[in-house]
């Protein structure tokens, strides 16, 4: 079941080559798919297998104190991280672009936030050739114009590339696959890394937030004022008990149940 479609209604304003999408969620949707939430969360920070061999060996309660292990126990750590995980399963839901490597499984430490952009995308244009997607993820109850700013300065930086530690951080853990095909992805990466063979215009840049408050006038602003010369997305999720929200959802991700 497709996560977005099934629980948040939305908007789609694009314009050439700038998108703005908002989501708020439905009467309901919540419920619907809160279940698949919090899969959705534990996959982000452990393999599914690794999970299941653990219910195997240890039940379920065994198993669900690994997780608590694993997942981030402060607030704002959880607002961090969900933000990126959510940003990523919409890429892939509706943006056409695969997010390859799942980075909470590779934190340094569950409540310290990872460096580096966010999310990045990867995709191919009709010729088979590398298109990438540099995101960055803003969680605030209360959204407003400084954070959106330090999401946009982090776009740019670096000349709107990707940069090269994400790139490669990327790029090694694909080379470690058993698949072939994440192995030539990886490899292709590396590649880029050294050649810095694309141009601006096959970098896309996508502004992922989810606030408390519905701050759209701020982010089409924001919007109108990014540069034409690639493709621009901003993405705005209101949900309104911002805070209670992610309680909920990292609870149900903890809680394996007896199932």
């Amino acid at each position: 079941m497709a996560l977005f479609k099934a629980w948040c209604a939305g908007t789609k304003d694009k314009s050439k080559k700038k998108t703005f999408r908002t989501y708020s969620e439905k009467d309901g949707g919540r419920a619907a798919v809160l279940t698949q939430l919090g899969e959705a969360v534990r996959t982000h920070y452990d393999q599914a297998d690794r999970i299941a061999d653990d219910v195997s060996r240890l039940g379920y309660d065994g198993a669900s104190e690994i997780l608590r292990a694993l997942l981030p126990q402060s607030k704002r750590a959880r607002s961090g991280d969900l933000g990126e995980i959510l940003a990523s399963e919409l890429v892939e839901e509706e943006m056409g672009f695969r997010v390859p490597v799942r980075r909470m499984r590779f934190k340094d430490g569950r409540e310290v936030a990872m460096r580096g952009d966010d999310f990045i995308g990867v995709g191919y244009d009709p010729d088979d050739q590398l298109w990438l997607l540099k995101g960055e993820s803003k969680s605030r109850a209360n959204l407003g114009n400084v954070t959106i700013g330090e999401a946009r300065e982090a776009l740019n930086r670096y000349g709107g590339r990707c940069t090269p530690d994400s790139l490669l951080f990327i790029a090694n853990r694909l080379l470690e696959s058993a698949d072939k095909d994440d192995v030539e992805l990886g490899r292709t990466i590396r590649d880029e890394v050294g050649l810095k063979a694309l141009r601006a215009n096959r970098i896309d840049h996508m502004l992922f937030t989810m606030s408390g408050n519905a701050p759209a006038a701020k982010l089409q602003k924001d919007l109108e004022e990014a540069g034409d010369d690639r493709n621009q997305h901003v993405v705005s999720l209101h949900i309104e008990d911002h805070q209670a929200f992610i309680a909920e959802v990292y609870e149900e991700a903890m809680n394996l149940g007896n199932k």
